[in-house]
């Protein structure tokens, strides 16, 4: 039997990227997937192929942002396919620059999809998880909750926010059978990095579907196991020690 059989899973930005690959990962282990995006056409294609691997999918175009989609998102959830064991927080933004040229409004875009996001889901996913007796949040993080980087203000600072809500989160759950886990990647080749040609995108990369590999392990842990923290990357990217 599929080690995700039976089990429903929330994928928030789950479209494309890192999303698109661990929707894709739970739906080979036989989970149902929930898909939640903003961009159409990226969730219709996602979910065709879900469906070819023999799963169910139900597509919820919404911001995450938005506290009233987001309420609407789970209720669907629930009114589709009655319980919730897996979300995965994973929507996301980066911008950056200099600390004193970044506009507000660009802190703010980062802040509000990278937290404010990541804090409505899980709120509305609790819930839902306290009345059911369990279920599992990933909160998808990144090197840079770690190790920073120049120009990276808004995107380092929301990601060392996120941990802090994981650990929050695995805490408060902890009593209501709720794990809650981060998951760090490094360099993953999505598709913003095939177009944009930046220089650091000619360091080691790893696929997509290989980082999936360890949301997927985190997701089939026993239910009274969790792992707080996973830090995933190509052996050759430069981490520890990293400027």
């Amino acid at each position: 039997m599929a080690k995700l059989s039976g089990k429903i899973a929330l994928v928030t930005g789950g479209n494309k990227g890192i999303g698109r690959g661990i929707a894709l990962g739970f739906a080979a282990e036989g989970a149902s997937l929930v898909l939640v995006a903003r961009g159409q056409a990226d969730l219709d294609r996602t979910a065709a192929d879900i469906r070819a691997l023999g799963a169910d999918v139900l597509t919820l175009p919404a911001d995450v942002t938005d506290e009233k989609q987001v309420d609407v998102v789970f209720a669907q959830t629930i009114a589709h396919f009655g319980r919730l064991d897996i979300l995965v927080n994973n929507a996301g933004a980066f911008d950056g620059g200099p600390l004193d040229e970044l506009s507000v409004e660009a802190w703010d875009k980062v802040m509000a999809l990278n937290l404010r996001a990541p804090f409505l889901c899980t709120r509305s996913a609790f819930r839902i998880m306290k009345k059911q007796g369990g279920g599992r949040i990933i909160n998808i993080g990144s090197i840079s909750a770690q190790r920073v980087r120049l120009n990276s203000g808004p995107y380092s600072t929301s990601k060392h926010g996120l941990w802090g809500l994981t650990q929050v989160t695995a805490l408060e759950g902890r009593e209501f059978g709720i794990a809650c886990g981060c998951l760090h990647p490094g360099n993953t080749m999505v598709e913003r990095r095939q177009t944009t040609g930046k220089t650091e995108d000619d360091e080691p990369m790893m696929s997509v579907a290989e980082l999936a590999q360890a949301a997927v392990c985190m997701a089939t842990l026993p239910p009274h196991v969790n792992m707080l923290e996973a830090i995933v990357l190509p052996i050759g990217q430069m981490y520890v020690g990293r400027g």
